[in-house]
């Protein structure tokens, strides 16, 4: 059998008694870090033996793992912290599984985007958890466009050199939406900061971030042109620079997209 065992995303004794008794009665453990991972096996007097399996590794490591299994042996997989596969080494090994007819199954427990989901006081009806984004920016810019319109919650993950990059680049991108920035959960110093995107926000870079941003909020006078939603405002009194910050906190966007219409409606 081979098992997908969650693993604390920060306090130690948030596991499982099920994902200890695995664990401990596999016969390997595939770690992304086994340095990482012996700290938690030496917390709870696990001694089964490991072996690296991460993504720079991942598909040299895949065979001999599957001949292991079909010769009969028992393997755990684990990620530094959270669920395997999920922004974590350990699909490709799935694949291979359901090829060769390998049984697997999952021991549950933490995921990152799921508890920051919680935390971020955003709705929890319906969600994307997009993981990591690409470093380049015309790649990030493909990836988040098909979801820009949705109107469900977007988790992303974001490590401590991309927090304020990433931030800037998600507030070009999606415009003024409600954001929830959580770090270091489940640790002494975890740390939940809300607000818009395109804020101050007064973030601590320590630690490991999962940024939670709002699903784009319906309001029928986005069915409008940008011009015709600008004249709505201006019909019912307002002074143009008070309808162009309107219409720009109505569409979620940045006020100087908003402005190069208004000049344009001025010119005419």
């Amino acid at each position: 059998m081979l098992y997908f065992v969650a693993t604390p995303i920060g306090n130690l004794e948030e596991i499982t008694l099920r994902a200890l008794e695995v664990l401990k009665s596999v016969d390997l453990i595939a770690a992304e870090d086994t340095r990482h991972t012996a700290v938690l096996l030496n917390k709870y007097g696990i001694k089964t033996r490991t072996v690296a399996y991460h993504k720079f590794n991942e598909r040299a490591a895949v065979d001999g793992l599957i001949e292991m299994l079909k010769s009969g042996k028992n393997i755990a997989v684990v990620s530094d912290a959270g669920m395997p596969t999920v922004s974590d080494p350990g699909h490709v090994l799935i694949d291979e599984a359901i090829r060769h007819g390998v049984e697997f199954t999952v021991v549950s427990g933490a995921c990152a985007g799921v508890d920051a989901l919680v935390l971020s006081g955003l709705s929890t009806r319906a969600f994307t958890l997009l993981g990591f984004l690409p470093e380049k920016n015309i790649d990030r810019v493909r990836f988040v466009e098909p979801y820009k319109n949705l109107p469900c919650t977007l988790i992303f993950y974001s490590a401590v050199h991309d927090i304020k990059k990433d931030l800037c680049f998600l507030y070009e991108q999606l415009g003024q939406r409600r954001v929830a920035v959580c770090r270091e959960m489940t640790k002494l110093y975890e740390t939940v900061t809300r607000g818009n995107l395109g804020d101050e926000l007064d973030i601590t870079e320590k630690g490991e971030f999962v940024i939670v941003v709002e699903g784009i909020v319906s309001n029928p006078l986005c069915e409008l042109s940008v011009e015709q939603h600008i004249r709505h405002y201006l019909d019912e009194g307002e002074q143009m620079k008070d309808a162009v910050k309107k219409v720009a906190q109505d569409r979620r966007v940045a006020k100087s997209e908003i402005y190069k219409v208004a000049v344009e409606m001025k010119d005419e």
